[in-house]
């Protein structure tokens, strides 16, 4: 499912116009990049959670040059899903 298929249906159930359920989900979008960006988790209730990891440094290596490569500590985002979406999801 895409933004535009997103919008076209929440549009559809809540009789706002689509125009206006596009700008609702960039903005939903937009403050999750944000916050998350200032390492803030974001949670959100029977749906899941956002979550900012840290992970350490780790030494790999370039398999073309035989060499090792010091990759430092740096931060991702992960999405952690809600016990309640992943039973719905199983079928359960």
């Amino acid at each position: 499912m895409t933004k535009d298929e997103l919008a076209t249906e929440a549009a559809r159930k809540t009789g706002i116009e689509k125009v206006e359920a596009i700008k609702i989900l960039e903005t939903m979008m937009d403050a999750i990049r944000v916050n998350m960006s200032k390492n803030k988790n974001i949670y959100l209730r029977g749906f899941g959670s956002f979550l900012v990891k840290k992970r350490a440094k780790k030494t790999a290596r370039n398999i073309s040059k035989n060499t090792a490569v010091i990759i430092p500590e740096h931060y991702v985002p992960v999405f952690k899903p809600a016990k309640e979406f992943v039973a719905k999801v199983k079928g359960k």
